[in-house]
């Protein structure tokens, strides 16, 4: 099961691990960033003091979490509540 959610934070992930410009980029004016990746936040979500991660350190964590979304991604419909 793959969802808009689980590419677009795979997408983030890969290029926080990866690209110096879109890093420089978030980092400066992560709107305006994480809007060309298509995810959608208002300044008001951002913190006023920004820092990251180590290219190898998110690289490490990008494999990880998508391998733990990927085998959890199945079981997600037994959470839901069913009260909508």
């Amino acid at each position: 099961m793959t969802t808009h959610l689980h590419s677009d934070l795979d997408s983030l992930l890969q290029k926080l691990s990866s690209d110096d410009v879109f890093r420089a980029r978030l980092l400066g004016d992560p709107v305006a960033a994480l809007g060309s990746l298509g995810i959608a936040l208002s300044p008001g979500q951002i913190p006023s003091q920004r820092c990251l991660a180590g290219k190898d350190a998110i690289a490490i964590d990008r494999m990880a979490f998508m391998s733990k979304l990927d085998s959890a991604a199945g079981a997600i419909p037994f959470f839901l509540s069913g009260n909508a």
